[in-house]
C-alpha cells in the first residue's frame, strides 16, 4: 500500500501572491516557484532587462510585490529597507534607524544579512540589535520593536515569517536566542519561545564547537495541523504558529544550523552546519521524538549554509564546496551527487536553491547561474550563466518570469 503523500501546504501560497515573491524564500517559503517559464540562458551582457549599483555589501535577497522591490541593505550607520521600482530599479523610497553602538559580526555577513517580508499591506524588516520594524508600501513606519542585542561572531541572519495576523521571528544566533511573534498590525507581542541548550556542542571532529541557528523557519501544513519548523542548535523542533508552544523535537544536528528544514513525502528533514549532522523525522507526534521517529541521521556532510528544496520524495541539497546532492528524503539515501560545472572551475555557494517546474537553479559565488535538472537519476546541468559581477551570496528571487539577482555591487533584473 502507498505511503500517503505529504506535502508543505504552506498558508502563505494563494492566488493572492499570484507572481509575487514576498519573502526569503518565495511564495511557499520553501524555494519553490509556480513559475515554469523563467529564463533559461544569459549573461551579463543578454537577457538583461536592467541593473543598478548597491550602495554597500549585502547578503539579503530582494523580495517582490507588485511593482515594487524590497531589498535590506546597510548604508554607513544606517540600517536600511530600499524600496525600488520594478521598471528600472530606481529607489522609490529608503528608510530605516540610525545604529552606532558597536554590534559584532563577521566579515563575510554584512550588516542587513535579513531579508525583508511582506503581505502587501505591510513591509517588515529585522535588523538585529537595532530592532524589528514595519513600514506600508509607501514608506510610513507602522511600528518598530526593540527586541534587544544580538551578537554572534557570525552576525545574524534569519529573515521574519508573516503568518496569519502573526510576524514570527527566531532571534539568534547569538545570547539570548528565542524565537517571537508579535502582531504583525501593531508590534505587540504575542508570544515568545526560548531556544534551549543543544544536547551536543562539539565541533566536527570533537572538540570546542560553536552554538547557533541562522535559520528562517516556516509554517507548513503537517498532517492536519500547521506547524513552524525550525532547526535550532542541537534539533528540528516544530512550534504551534499561534502560541509557541513545542509540539516535538528531534535530536541529532550539531550546535550549528543555517539551512531550513524541508518537508516531503513521508519525511522532514533537518540540516546541520559547519559540516554538521542532517536527520530525517518521521511527521507527528509530540514531545523529544528522537527514539521514536527519526528516520535516519547523516553525520558525514558538506558545510551547508543554503537551503534546499524538495519534489515528492526527493530532496536537492546545496553545500558550500558547490556540490549538489540528491537524496531520498525519507531514508535519506544518497542517489547521486555532483559538483557544478561553472567557466571558473569553482562553484562554492552560500545561496538557496530555487526549483521551478522540474528545474532547480543555484547561484555560486562567483555570481554564475547555474540551472540543473530536477531529477532523481542523475546530475544533468542545463546552462551556466555567467554574470561576472563578483562575489554574491544572496538568493535568486523570482517574479513573472523575471529573476532578481543581488551582489555584493548590483542588483540585476533578468528577463523580459
Amino acid at each position: 500500500m502507498r505511503t500517503p503523500t505529504l506535502f508543505a501546504f504552506l498558508t502563505l501560497v494563494t492566488s493572492t501572491f499570484a507572481g509575487n515573491w514576498p519573502a526569503w524564500r518565495g511564495p511557499a517559503a520553501d524555494g519553490t516557484t509556480p513559475e515554469t517559464d523563467l529564463p533559461l540562458k544569459f549573461s551579463a551582457t543578454e537577457g538583461v532587462k536592467w541593473k543598478i549599483e548597491l550602495p554597500e555589501r549585502g547578503n539579503s535577497t530582494p523580495i517582490v510585490w507588485g511593482q515594487k522591490i524590497f531589498l535590506t541593505q546597510n548604508v554607513g550607520t544606517k540600517r536600511t529597507l530600499m524600496c525600488l521600482d520594478r521598471k528600472d530599479g530606481k529607489t522609490l523610497w529608503q528608510a530605516g534607524p540610525e545604529w552606532t553602538e558597536k554590534e559584532v559580526t563577521h566579515g563575510t555577513n554584512p550588516y542587513c544579512s535579513a531579508s525583508a517580508a511582506t503581505d502587501g499591506e505591510r513591509v517588515v524588516a529585522w535588523f538585529g540589535s537595532a530592532g524589528l520594524w514595519c513600514w506600508s508600501p509607501d514608506g510610513k513606519e507602522q511600528w518598530h520593536v526593540d527586541l534587544g542585542a544580538q551578537s554572534h561572531i557570525w552576525g545574524w541572519a534569519a529573515s521574519p515569517v508573516l503568518h496569519g495576523d502573526l510576524c514570527i521571528l527566531n532571534f539568534g544566533p547569538g545570547d539570548p536566542s528565542f524565537i517571537v511573534a508579535v502582531d504583525k498590525r501593531t508590534g505587540k507581542e504575542a508570544w515568545r519561545f526560548n531556544v534551549p541548550e543543544p544536547v551536543v556542542k562539539e565541533g566536527p571532529g570533537g572538540g570546542k564547537g560553536f552554538t547557533g541557528s541562522w535559520n528562517t523557519g516556516f509554517v507548513a501544513k503537517v498532517g492536519t495541523r500547521e506547524e513552524f519548523l525550525v532547526g535550532l542548535p542541537g534539533a528540528v523542533f516544530s512550534l504551534d504558529p499561534k502560541t509557541g508552544k513545542e509540539l516535538w523535537h528531534c535530536n541529532g544536528l550539531n550546535a550549528l544550523s543555517y539551512a531550513d528544514p524541508l518537508v516531503g513525502e513521508g519525511a522532514i528533514a533537518g540540516f546541520g552546519g559547519y559540516g554538521g549532522f542532517s536527520v530525517g523525522v518521521k511527521p507527528g507526534g509530540s514531545g523529544d521524538i528522537t527514539t521514536s521517529h527519526r528516520l535516519w541521521q547523516e553525520k558525514k556532510n558538506p558545510q551547508r549554509i543554503g537551503s534546499n528544496v524538495v519534489l515528492g520524495k526527493h530532496a536537492w541539497l546545496t553545500g558550500e564546496p558547490g556540490v549538489i546532492q540528491c537524496i531520498e528524503i525519507a531514508t535519506g539515501k544518497e542517489l547521486w551527487k555532483e559538483r557544478m560545472a561553472t567557466p571558473a572551475g569553482r562553484a562554492n555557494t552560500w545561496s538557496s536553491l530555487v526549483r521551478s517546474g522540474d528545474r532547480i537553479y543555484a547561484v555560486t559565488q562567483n555570481s554564475d547561474v547555474v540551472v540543473f535538472k530536477a531529477s532523481p537519476e542523475k546530475y544533468e546541468q542545463l546552462a551556466v550563466n555567467p554574470m561576472g559581477d563578483g562575489l554574491t551570496n544572496s538568493s535568486l528571487a523570482v517574479s513573472d518570469g523575471q529573476l532578481f539577482l543581488r551582489t555584493h555591487k548590483h542588483l540585476w533584473c533578468i528577463g523580459k
